[in-house]
């Protein structure tokens, strides 16, 4: 269902909900936004799998700024642990702040996941944005997984030459870091002369992008998204 939904109200509707979820201050209001990420998900068929696989990177940031969070010094004491003491207050903190974060993360998988990359940045033009800012944001996501696929063979190509990854050892540091090197310098290459023959070939140009009117259906999903958002601002 989500992904029949036009795209740019689409977005306008993420954006709108993840400020919502960011101005969240009552743990009140935290069941109804995690039952709007699990709706989303459910919408956008996004199996779990993927969504644990997704939450890996950024976890590991969510958790130091957690911890940071949770052991913030507050007035009401609420665990123990020796000379370490846990307030309330911070227990509190972290607790919105890991329902937030994965709040808006679950919505912004949800929303990318019902979506092709190509329909995405065709509602961001149709949004007016920038032509050059989609532009880069198309050709990154893209790059991206050109610079995985030659850091994958050039690791290959390491190892069949007789590399062995023990530990940290200054042989490892050495060859990691040439391997970083030569990529840089690869993409740094394949970067200009992609950039040369998008100049010969007009690129410069904004372009408009024009979609098809929205449906009553997308007005009344966005109105129930607006909904949903006032009724976040109302319990936070």
């Amino acid at each position: 269902m989500l992904a029949r939904w036009d795209v740019r109200l689409r977005l306008l509707a993420l954006l709108v909900l993840a400020f919502a979820f960011s101005a969240v201050r009552q743990l009140q209001a935290v069941p109804l936004m995690l039952l709007i990420a699990a709706a989303s998900c459910r919408l956008a068929k996004l199996p779990v799998r993927t969504w644990l696989q997704r939450l890996r990177l950024p976890s590991v940031l969510v958790a130091g700024m957690a911890l940071a969070v949770l052991f913030r010094r507050g007035p009401t004491p609420w665990l123990q642990f020796g000379s370490i003491t846990l307030s309330a207050e911070g227990a509190l903190a972290a607790a919105l702040l890991l329902a937030r974060v994965y709040g808006i993360l679950t919505l912004a998988f949800a929303c990318f996941h019902a979506t092709p990359l190509l329909r995405m940045i065709e509602g961001l033009r149709a949004l007016r944005l920038p032509y050059i800012l989609v532009d880069m944001a198309l050709l990154m996501a893209r790059y991206l997984e050109t610079l995985k696929q030659d850091l994958h063979h050039m690791n290959l190509a390491a190892r069949l030459r007789g590399f062995r990854q023990r530990g940290w050892s200054m042989h490892t540091i050495q060859t990691q870091s040439w391997l970083a090197a030569n990529l840089l310098l690869r993409s740094y290459e394949r970067a200009d002369g992609i950039y040369q023959a998008m100049r010969l070939r007009g690129y410069g140009q904004a372009t408009a992008t024009h979609l098809p009117p929205p449906r009553t259906s997308d007005w009344l999903c966005f109105a129930i998204a607006l909904a949903l958002a006032a009724a976040l601002f109302w319990l936070g």
